[in-house]
Parts: structure tokens; sequence; C-alpha cells
């Protein structure tokens, strides 16, 4: 038993001790700083674009791990010479600051090291001799998980810089507009004593006293041979900063997004400093001349196709006003598409075999249960050529091929082009969808243009999405849209809101928004007037390439009409051969080819030729002996409007009277006689301009024309209760 109370001291003496050295080992928190940093955003090469002050209000960019060679210099030599020979506590600066104080009657050194003092930034507590304590335990285990470089980072990191100014990096930037890796020896010195005593950086008041303090350490410097003569010299000669530097505002929207995305954080971006910059100088001055016309919002996009990332991203311009929409980032805000999207419903007919590149497409008046709409000229030329249409942005072709193609496989395919603001069944959009019937994101409709592109280029489409275009049916729709070497579409909203325009080149893709981020409508406000010249102008900004090569193993001959675009049939006497998609081989053949009186003659239906022949003179009708007969191509006339089965308001004039529609007819033979009915109700006779105005009553009607062959047309149409109130 005595042997056994003999050991207890000993054994509580080892638990002590292992207590003690537990509670060293695990006394420095697996984090040391838990406080809020800016976001930083630099771009591809490093260069700041910019930053948002840290969530606490202090400019604390995230801590750094190394440190500049200048900064090492001139901090150690000021606060802690002996920092790679001591453990964290320096025993010798201890007695040193002990004999000053004792000798001073108050305290005017601490003998604290960089290790120190790193902790005491961490813990924050006041200034006493148990935290003093504290502080020389958690140094030196602090000097036994980090090395001495990671320690300098972290101290550098966080001490104070004065103001709301923390750390070595946003000190540089503020105090002397650029990184702290470019400082100078007089900038580096100022840095390096203003930790000791920060309220001194107030650049207004005591800046004798700092200018004296950063002297001397350059002159200890130069005594110690860390400089020459000269560089010391010239040191010494170099004024204080006058004012804090405003941080870069380089791509400002990124930066903003980044700190939505990425709060806190270091964010190297893809953006080219350079690029962006042009970029933006060009927004600036083009936005100059549109807010002439009140036009006061401008963004543009500039991806790279061979990496998939942005170059230049310009959100808006103006963004440091307050007033005028300029911090809205239109990249991410969705807008009416106008007719940006019809690339993507030609080129999936095309791939689908439902279009030929050159086939004749119907360009005349049309209703479709209530939808009529209207080429931007408001001209009609009766029939069109697929890529002329869609490089002319012919709107009543573009509904022509959407009918054909359906309003829900096209929605599937801009959901599967990842666009994601498309959230409404197909229902909602109707035939308008190919008409800016729905809304995209610049961002978006920009990529999935890139995305073509990378499909010509054998790249994987961006954000690892499915490639749904395949190269032969992007070659020819961008084929059509070519314009020294850039393929590119504009757009304009109903109303004159927005204005689209997007190109592609072989490096490149550029998408252009001008407009109101308010949404209000100018009058100038159309894609090919404002944001096709900003396209071009960006474009000339960027190094020129060569066109695309055409893709191999994907087209197939075939024998096409000349005259109408469509796989030739029997009775088509001119014809060419072309390339066109595998797919396309099952395509419509040229109906319009009929044998009338032993010849083959190339003919419209009515309303077609009706408008075709104004554009084209050598455009040749058929025989006026040829009657009627139950094939619409031969039947002699057709209703130009109201089509069939349209919905049709007739609003009330000015002096409250009830509006009238003009109701037309198409005939081969405009000199014929044709004699008008309104639901069994003879009206009058027409001769050269079948023309009458009508003014039935709300609900279904049924017109009838008759020529004086005996050839007839009716045509069904419904007025709308609602017309006869609505500007009441």
């Amino acid at each position: 038993m005595q042997g056994i109370t003999k050991l207890q001291p000993r054994q509580c003496l080892l638990f002590i001790g292992v207590w003690l050295l537990l509670c060293y080992l695990f006394c420095l928190p697996r984090q040391l700083f838990h406080c809020p940093y800016s976001t930083v955003v630099v771009d591809c090469r490093g260069e700041l674009l910019g930053a948002r002050v840290a969530a606490d209000g202090q400019w604390r960019f995230p801590p750094r791990h190394t440190v500049p060679d200048k900064m090492r210099q001139c901090l150690l030599t000021f606060e802690d010479h002996r920092f790679y020979y001591h453990f964290g506590v320096d025993p010798l600066a201890m007695m040193r600051a002990i004999c000053l104080n004792l000798k001073q009657r108050r305290i005017v050194s601490g003998g604290s090291t960089l290790t120190m003092q790193t902790i005491r930034l961490m813990r924050g507590e006041e200034r006493t001799l148990t935290e003093k304590l504290n502080e020389m335990i958690w140094a030196t285990r602090l000097e036994l998980r980090a090395t001495k470089e990671e320690i300098l980072a972290l101290y550098l990191s966080h001490a104070p810089f004065g103001g709301n100014v923390v750390g070595i990096d946003a000190a540089a930037w503020r105090y002397f507009g650029h990184p702290a890796d470019d400082l100078s020896w007089a900038e580096a010195a100022t840095l390096a004593v203003l930790p000791n005593s920060p309220a001194m950086i107030h650049l207004a008041k005591s800046r004798t006293a700092l200018l004296a303090k950063r002297n001397r350490l350059l002159k200890r410097l130069y005594q110690q041979g860390v400089m020459d003569t000269t560089t010391y010299t010239l040191a010494i000669e170099e004024p204080l900063p006058d004012a804090p530097h405003p941080l870069p505002q380089i791509a400002p929207h990124l930066v903003d997004r980044y700190r939505q995305e990425h709060p806190g954080e270091y964010i190297t971006s893809t953006i080219d400093k350079s690029v962006q910059q042009q970029v933006e100088a060009l927004a600036e001055r083009w936005s100059d001349e549109f807010a002439r016309s009140d036009i006061r919002n401008l963004a543009v996009l500039v991806i790279d196709l061979h990496s998939g990332h942005p170059l230049a991203y310009c959100g808006n311009v103006h963004y440091e006003r307050r007033r005028g929409a300029g911090q809205v980032d239109i990249l991410q805000a969705p807008r009416s598409t106008g007719s940006i999207l019809k690339p993507f419903l030609y080129a999936v007919m095309l791939q689908e075999g439902e279009l030929l590149p050159h086939m004749l497409l119907p360009d005349v008046p049309v209703n479709i249960n209530g939808f009529s709409p209207q080429n931007f000229d408001r001209h009609f030329e009766g029939a069109v050529p697929a890529d002329e249409a869609l490089a002319r942005s012919l709107n009543i072709p573009a509904v022509e091929m959407l009918q054909r193609h359906s309003v829900p496989k096209f929605l599937d395919l801009l959901q599967q082009l990842d666009m994601t603001t498309f959230r409404q069944p197909a229902s909602h959009y109707g035939l308008s969808l190919i008409l800016g019937g729905g809304e995209a994101t610049l961002w978006e409709v920009t990529r999935a243009y890139a995305n073509m592109g990378r499909t010509l280029l054998q790249l994987p489409p961006i954000d690892g999405g499915k490639e749904m275009l395949h190269a032969g049916a992007v070659w020819q729709t961008f084929e059509a849209l070519k314009e020294k070497n850039v393929a590119w579409k504009t757009g304009t909203s109903y109303g004159f809101r927005d204005a689209w325009a997007v190109g592609v080149t072989p490096r490149y893709a550029v998408g252009i928004w001008v407009g109101n981020a308010t949404g209000e409508g100018k009058p100038g406000l159309v894609g090919a007037r404002t944001a096709g010249p900003v396209l071009f102008d960006v474009f000339n900004l960027l190094p020129r390439s060569h066109w695309f090569e055409r893709p191999v193993n994907q087209f197939v001959d075939a024998t096409i009409c000349r005259r109408s675009g469509m796989l030739a049939g029997r009775l088509c006497e001119e014809k060419d051969t072309a390339l066109i998609l595998p797919a396309g081989r099952n395509s419509e053949v040229c109906p319009y080819h009929q044998r009338i009186n032993g010849q083959s003659w190339f003919t419209l239906p009515p309303v077609q030729e009706w408008f075709y022949r104004q554009y084209h003179p050598e455009y040749q009708p058929i025989p006026p002996a040829k009657p009627d007969s139950g094939d619409e191509l031969l039947r002699p006339m057709q209703f130009i409007y109201p089509t069939m089965n349209a919905r049709i308001t007739l609003p009330r004039q000015l002096d409250g009277s009830q509006g009238t529609f003009t109701a037309e007819l198409a005939h081969r033979r405009p000199q014929s006689m044709v004699y008008w009915h309104l639901d069994n109700q003879y009206l009058m006779q027409t001769q050269d301009f079948h023309r009458i105005k009508l003014q039935p009553a709300p609900g279904k009607h049924s017109l009838t024309a008759v020529d004086e062959e005996g050839n007839t047309v009716s045509v069904t149409f419904v007025i709308n209760n609602s017309a006869v109130t609505q500007f009441m």
C-alpha cells in the first residue's frame, strides 16, 4: 500500500503533464481567422478587375499565401529582424522591452514578435498581461503548425492599415493603385510602418510623422546594404499618397455576379482585361450616340469559341451612375427575343428534312386564329427562298416554318439548348414564339450561338450540354447568315423595346443588346440599325479569322428545281445539283410545275403569284384559256384577305361610327369582272383592282367571289364581339 501511495504524486504529475500537453497541442483553433473577406475578381492573367467590400464594411482581400520580397525586407527590418531565428517568442526582444518600459515608467514596447502579433490580430482581445501570456503560448504553437512564410502571409493579410483597410493587398490598391507585388521600396516601407500605428494613415494629418517614420526605415535598409545609393535616393524623394485610390471598376456587373455567387472569394475569371476595357469603351461611345434617341442601355458579351469562356462581359453601360438603370445586368435579364431565334428553327428543319436551303416559302398575308404577323417593312413578296428569308429576317416565312415544324418541338429544342427562361407550355407562346413571343437572356442566346460554332469546330457544347444541332445543318445556317466572314443575325422585339445582334466566327461569338432596361420602347430601336453596327465594331476589335471549313461526310448530292429550290419533279425543266443533308431527300418534291397545253409551267398559287409578279417580272402566269380546276395552283383567283377562319376586330372610328375592313382578292387576270357576295347577299362587282370595304356585324360570316367565267372562291371569317366597344 505504501508503494502505491508513493506513486500517486508521480501519477498526478504525469496526468497534469499530459493534460497540459494536450491543452497546448489543441489550444490553437484549426481556422485562425473568422472574419469576412472582400470578393476579389481578377482577369485571366491575374490583373484586378474589381472588388467588393467585405460584409463588415472592411476592405479585406482574401488571405494571400506569399509575401512580396520588398515587403518582407521592410517588415522584418522594422518589426522583427530575428523572425527566422526565434520560435514565436523572442526572449531578447522581450527583455529589451521590459527594460525600456521600466526606464520610461510606461509601456512603450511590447516586445511582440510578428507571430505574436498575428495571434493578437486573430484573438482580438484587450491587451493585458494574461492576454500577453496567451499570445506567447499560442505563438509557439503556431510556429509548430505553420511555416515562417505562412505566418508572414497571415499577418500581412490581416494587419490593419488605417480606416477600413485591412491587409496588404487592399492597402496597396487603396493607397497606391496597384498590386502589392508591384510595390516600390518607398511604398513597401510606408505600409511596413503602418500596422505599428495605423491611425497615421489618415492622409490629411500626421503626414510629417509618417514620412519621417518611413524614411528612417529606408535609411536602415540602405545601411544594411539592402538597396544601393541611387535606389535609396529615389525612394526618399518619393512622396506619400495624397488620398486613397478607387479600386478598378472593370466588368463591374460580372464582379457583382461573383459577389452574389461566391462572396468573400478570390476569383480568377476568364475575362481578358485588355479586350474588356476596349469593349467597355466602345459600348460607352455607342451609348452616348444612342442617348440622343433616349436609348440608355447596352450590353455586350464576347465568348472565346475554343475555350467556351467569356473574354468580355459588359452587362450594361454607365455603371457608376445612379440613374438610368446602369447597374442592371442586362446579360442575365430575360428580354423579348424578336427574331434572334430564327436560325435555330432553320437549322433544325434542315436537319430533319423539313426544309431545303433554297426552298420557296410563302410570303403573303396570313391570319392564324387571330394572329396576323407582318414583315418589318410591311411588304409581301409572294414567295421567298428559305435562306434569303432567314438572312432578311422575314417574319411570315418564319411563321410558316414554325407552323410546319410545330411549336412544341421547337420549344423543346430551345430548352435542350439550355435556354432556361422558356418555362411555359407551347400553348402559351403559340406561333409568336419565333417572333419574340418568349423571353431569353443575352447570355444564354449568345452561348447557344457559340455552341453552334463549336459544333463546326468539333468541340462539345459549353457547360457539357447535349449537341442538338448537327454540323451540316449549322454550316448551311451559317452560310445563309454569312457576311464579312461573320454569321450574324439581328432581332427587334414588338414595340421596339429590344434590339439584338449575335455573330459567330471560328474564334468568337459576340452578343449585343441595345434598349432601355425599363422596357421603354423607342421608334429607332431596331436590331439592324443599333445592335448590328455595334456588333461589327466589336468584331473589328478582335483578331480576324478565316471562315469555317465545310463539314465532311455530312451532305449528299440531290437534283433541285432551280425555280422552287425543292427536290426536282418530273415536270421541272431547270435543274441544279446541290449538296443537301441526307434527311432532305425526304423533303417535298416541287409541286409548282404543271403540264399546261403540252408545256411545263412554273405556277404559284394566285395570292403568292399576285405578290411574286411585282418583284419577278420574268414570271409568266399560265395561259388565260385554262379553266378552273380542283388544283389550287391552277385556280384563277384566291383571297388575299381575309384568310380562312380569320378573326377580325373592327374598332370604332373617332366620330363614334363602327369601323370597316378591306377584303382583297388576287386574280390571275385582273381585268376580269368579279362579283362579291356576303352571306349569300350580292354586294358589288370589281374590275382591275379587286378590293371592297366591308362592315359586317359581330359573328361568323361567309364571303364569296365569282368571276365572269364562273370560277368561285369562298372564305369564312369571324367579327369579334369586343370590336364594337374596343375604342369607345
